[in-house]
């Protein structure tokens, strides 16, 4: 599944991913490979990108914004967003 994460000013991140948990506006919600085509607003929060199965994880504190899942493909347009180590 592809993941792409992007403000105004720029992309922030670009690649295959096996997951993505995210901050939805009604709780928080995962997205993993073959999801059905989905629209969601976004609450500021904790966006987590499971890079793979052993569970290498890579965090994202992002301010409210939507997502988009259609063909295996997601995008997340936030605000702002800065990676968490």
């Amino acid at each position: 599944m592809n993941l792409e994460i992007l403000t105004p000013e720029k992309k922030l991140y670009s690649g295959e991913v096996y997951g993505v948990q995210m901050p939805g506006i009604s709780g928080s919600f995962e997205v993993l490979d073959k999801h059905a085509p989905l629209v969601s607003a976004l609450k500021a929060g904790r966006l987590k990108v499971l890079k793979d199965k052993q569970n290498h994880i890579t965090n994202f504190e992002i301010q409210g914004g939507f997502v988009e899942v259609l063909n295996n493909k997601v995008i997340v347009l936030v605000e702002g967003a800065t990676p968490v180590e």
